[in-house]
């Protein structure tokens, strides 16, 4: 669990209009919707805003939208923090296939004390009618174009292109209420105005991506084929499949794959190939009926590992080595 105390935004609210206005955030990758994969990595929030029209969805999530309905990025962000009372805030796109709890765990721990680098927007000599009045101050001295180091009022992900991700990304809450109503004021509200507007005014202390790929994007159609067939690489495939059925069962304890693989293969080798998913499923089943924690899983696997291991030896030989007996052994019979 994360220790920050966080709130998260989730926008779903987009057109997805090189997708041909498809419903991106309903769209599957490895079995799940969209959205639903990103509600997976932020589980642990205080409380959840999904910014766009209501779905069925992996949890309970409360709802908002933006005004306009389709208003861009920033209306979606100022609706959803409407809702947030946690001082820290997550701010998600829904169409991340990759992103995990590890990243989000990351931008959280990279916020305490971290020193962030405002951008030209806010270093600007004279600023627009209703803009703070210290931002003069602030960039006194600052050339435009240059950046000035502040604590941070967010933290962003920076893709491998080192791009930022603003919406792969942590802010303080208050410091993004802020800017916000200040951009609001400026332009008169905020529909359809651009996240550069946003970043360029918050002081933000940038982090490479932790897990791969967590700010890949499903924009186009090749992106979301690019998607599907990665979680399919060999070396991807059972976590992805781990991770889809855990959420389809609304399990949250850890898995230890490498343990219930191993039991499979006793069980397969040792007693016969049928036996490998109805041993693990058993070794399941007998943990729920304890506390279900991942301790009660390893033991039960330990259990059956050992009956597999016996059941086997008896085929080999008899348990310890004894002879095996013969077709004419039985009650009242010797072997010859």
């Amino acid at each position: 669990m994360t220790a920050q105390v966080y709130d998260a935004v989730v926008l779903a609210g987009g057109a997805a209009k090189r997708m041909g206005g498809a419903d991106k955030p309903g769209l599957p990758v490895g079995g799940r919707p969209l959205l639903d994969r990103v509600l997976g990595a932020c589980a642990d929030a205080a409380g959840t805003v999904v910014v766009g029209a209501r779905r069925p969805t992996v949890r309970p999530v409360r709802w908002a939208r933006e005004d306009p309905p389709g208003g861009g990025p920033l209306a979606a962000l100022d609706a959803g923090l409407g809702q947030v009372t946690a001082p820290v805030v997550l701010a998600l796109s829904a169409d991340l296939p990759f992103l995990s709890s590890i990243t989000v765990r990351a931008l959280l721990a990279a916020l305490d004390g971290a020193q962030g680098t405002r951008g030209a927007g806010a270093a600007r000599a004279a600023t627009p009618a209703g803009r703070r009045g210290a931002a003069e101050t602030e960039g006194a001295g600052v050339a435009d174009g240059e950046s000035s180091a502040a604590k941070a009022d967010g933290v962003v992900i920076t893709d491998a292109d080192g791009r930022d991700q603003p919406l792969v990304a942590v802010y303080r809450t208050e410091s993004l209420r802020r800017e916000l109503a200040l951009l609001a004021t400026e332009h008169g509200g905020l529909a359809h105005l651009p996240l550069r507007l946003l970043t360029e005014e918050l002081a933000l202390h940038r982090i490479p991506e932790p897990d791969a790929a967590a700010s890949f994007d499903c924009d186009t159609w090749e992106d979301l084929a690019s998607a599907r067939a990665r979680i399919r690489e060999h070396g991807n495939v059972l976590d992805e499949w781990i991770a889809a059925v855990k959420d389809e069962l609304g399990i949250e304890s850890d898995v230890d794959t490498g343990l219930l693989l191993d039991l499979a293969r006793d069980a397969a080798h040792g007693v016969a190939r049928p036996a490998a998913p109805l041993t693990t499923f058993l070794v399941g089943y007998a943990a729920a009926r304890a506390d279900g924690s991942p301790a009660e899983v390893a033991a039960a696997a330990r259990k059956a590992a050992a009956l597999a291991e016996r059941w086997a030896a008896e085929s080999q030989g008899g348990p310890d080595g004894a002879p095996d007996s013969g077709p004419e052994s039985g009650p009242g019979k010797t072997p010859g």
